[in-house]
């Protein structure tokens, strides 16, 4: 009987850590020059701070700061270690969408799959727009140039 129960304990930690997987953030705390960065582009903003490698060797450290901008919008900030910002995602209605961008999620989706949207600003001052979208049991961004032109579609699972 106890070593069934430490199997069954055994199994059961392991689908405790499994629920870990790679989407989940662990919240940090960033360094300094991460912190006063966002505090001068953001003041009075209280955020939640993440990190997350990324580049083609995943070897480029990134900070996130999720705040909320009012009651109804959240905003994530992206910097690297030095501070500088990398991107800015700003959640917005799907009425802020341009035209192109909401006539080929009316033609190719249906409005109950929709889940986010976001325009998001890079480094060079590119925009474009991201709308996350679940549909066959995935979830996928689909991503507009600053137009609304499609642009390419994301598999995120």
């Amino acid at each position: 009987m106890r070593r069934i129960s430490l199997i069954f304990a055994l199994f059961s930690f392991s689908f405790l850590m499994a629920q870990e997987g790679t989407n989940m953030k662990k919240t940090v705390i960033p360094p300094e020059v991460v912190r006063v960065a966002f505090e001068k582009e953001y003041p009075g903003k209280t955020s939640v701070w993440s990190e997350e490698y990324v580049g083609d060797d995943d070897d480029e450290l990134r900070y996130e700061a999720k705040y909320n901008v009012n009651n109804a919008t959240k905003a994530l900030a992206i910097y690297d270690n030095l501070g500088n910002m990398k991107a800015y995602e700003l959640q917005i209605p799907l009425s802020k969408l341009p035209a192109k961008a909401q006539a080929y999620l009316k033609k190719n989706y249906s409005s109950k799959t929709i889940k986010e949207i976001a325009v998001v600003v890079d480094d060079k001052n590119k925009t474009t727009y991201e709308v996350g979208v679940e549909k066959d049991s995935k979830f996928y961004d689909v991503i507009f140039d600053k137009n609304g032109g499609f642009d390419v579609s994301i598999e995120k699972n």
